[in-house]
């Protein structure tokens, strides 16, 4: 089947399965039943929460959020600064103190609000797509990653940052980042680890995780670079295209990484006649430079 046929597919199972909206209907559900649930709050105390006071400390920690967000885009996790936060939140530090406690407990705050509904309804399309014992190919699991945060990405409380922001994610290298992914997304790894193996049964496991690896390394480094509009504009090339087509096209991008032969007959010996080309005209051109103390020309000097 066709890259754009199984994006379209892929698309169509998240709309019917979330009721034509990126929030499906079981999680209406679960707020009305969290709503019945909580104890009945007296209309004085509601009034209090309502006051000025209260709509400028939720107003305060959304900037902080939006703040801690952007840096961290920008800089990355170890260069991002709570001075930097607060200055650009227009807070001070008691705010930061008072709203999370710490920078780490922020920065966790933040992954959590962006990343707990993408994997849900990742892990959601994903069952969809194993109904009834079925394998979806790679190019099906490649969708699965990528429409969820496609949608994400142009809802309006995701944010036209909310690409870059995976990009980042899955690019920065610091410890905090690394354990609070592996802390918390683990089994969501686990399960599209084992979607990938049953669709690559040829290959290897360690082969399939060094695959992956660099496959989705490589692409947070393009989403990091680019916002929303820039990515969709790449893809596009200037054409009104689907989103079926601009994901296909990403999929037949990123999809080679994990299907094309690694390191066959062919390759080696190409690469290898290129190393034994680059050794020597490196040697040749050292011979040929005054600087090169075991040139085959006379020295300037006489020696």
């Amino acid at each position: 089947m066709p890259a754009t046929d199984i994006a379209t597919s892929v698309i169509r199972v998240f709309e019917e399965s979330s009721g034509g909206s990126a929030i499906s209907p079981q999680h209406h559900r679960a707020q009305e039943a969290a709503r019945r649930h909580l104890p009945a709050i007296p209309f004085r105390e509601r009034a209090m929460r309502s006051t000025t006071g209260g709509a400028q400390a939720a107003d305060t920690r959304s900037r902080l959020l939006q703040a801690a967000e952007l840096l961290f885009i920008e800089r990355g996790y170890e260069a991002l600064s709570l001075r930097q936060v607060t200055a650009r939140a227009g807070a001070n530090l008691a705010a930061v103190n008072y709203h999370f406690g710490s920078k780490d407990a922020m920065l966790k705050e933040l992954l959590s609000h962006r990343l707990d509904r993408l994997n849900e309804e990742r892990l959601r399309l994903l069952d969809a797509c194993e109904a009834g014992d079925s394998v979806p190919d790679c190019v099906a699991i490649l969708g699965v990653l990528f429409v969820p945060a496609l949608q994400l990405g142009r809802d309006p409380s995701g944010g036209p940052a909310f690409l870059r922001l995976l990009g980042r994610v899955y690019s920065d290298a610091s410890p905090f980042i690394r354990d609070h992914l592996q802390q918390h997304y683990r089994p969501i790894f686990g399960r599209f680890f084992e979607a990938f193996a049953r669709a690559l049964p040829q290959l290897p496991r360690s082969e399939l995780g060094l695959r992956l690896h660099f496959a989705l390394k490589s692409l947070s480094g393009v989403l990091a670079a680019d916002d929303m509009g820039e990515l969709v504009a790449e893809l596009s090339m200037g054409q009104d295209i689907s989103d079926a087509e601009l994901l296909a096209r990403l999929v037949a991008l990123v999809s080679p990484a994990l299907t094309a032969p690694l390191g066959t007959p062919q390759q080696i010996a190409v690469i290898d006649r290129l190393i034994q080309l680059s050794h020597r005209d490196g040697s040749e051109a050292r011979a040929r430079s005054p600087e090169y103390p075991g040139r085959t020309s006379a020295s300037p000097l006489g020696t």
